[in-house]
């Protein structure tokens, strides 16, 4: 059996994003992403949930400094 979840797809580039349904099986166990301390705070909002994540990718990708 299956479950029903919405599956987010995103350029941090471009900052364009798209939805879709997708299928997951019951027995499989989805990772949340998010940090617990955030999960409320950009949980309820498509725009801050993408903006999270555009700069979690940005201070992921930006050279260390010394």
């Amino acid at each position: 059996m299956f479950e029903r979840c919405v599956g987010l797809a995103w350029c941090s580039g471009c900052r364009i994003y798209t939805g879709s349904m997708v299928h997951v099986p019951r027995k499989r166990v989805l990772v949340d992403a998010l940090p617990e301390d955030e999960r409320e705070r950009v949980g309820r909002s498509e725009t801050k949930l993408v903006e999270f994540l555009a700069r979690r990718a940005r201070s992921e990708a930006a050279p260390p400094t010394s």
